[in-house]
């Protein structure tokens, strides 16, 4: 099971979906390549919508997820990587839709001048530990 905790000194989350610590449980660990908002031919969803560009990032992740029997709630850490700071309260409220305040993951949030491709404002880099019971080998790739 996954321990997620709050000192009472640390920094109040004030309603956001973090907790300072998450202990992993047993299980098989997915680091996951970041997560942009790409479609499967490679052109950019939501141009210029962050809210429409989260929503493909998370996406990504739950797809990644469930090829070897992962959900959200195993997710154990969360960088955030983004280009406008006053896209910061629709990060915050994506997130806060995907996971409860029981299952929310560490979490950093860092603003960076740009991404991998003009026009990206949003990128996802998730760590999950996948319990044994639910984790299946994903297929091999195509390529």
């Amino acid at each position: 099971m996954t321990l997620r905790y709050n000192p009472e000194t640390c920094w109040p989350r004030s309603g956001r979906a973090f907790n300072h610590g998450v202990i992993a449980p047993d299980g098989h660990t997915l680091y996951m390549t970041g997560q942009v908002a790409w479609d499967a031919t490679g052109e950019i969803v939501g141009k210029g919508d962050c809210a429409a560009q989260i929503l493909k990032c998370f996406e990504g992740v739950e797809t990644v997820l469930s090829c070897v029997g992962g959900r959200l709630e195993d997710i154990v850490s969360l960088t955030i990587y983004f280009t406008d700071p006053a896209d910061l309260p629709v990060i915050q409220s994506a997130r806060a839709e995907k996971f409860s305040p029981e299952t929310s993951p560490a979490s950093i949030l860092i603003q960076v001048p740009g991404l991998v491709a003009p026009g990206l404002l949003v990128e996802l880099v998730p760590i999950a530990v996948v319990p044994p019971h639910r984790f299946r080998s994903p297929e091999p790739p195509d390529d």
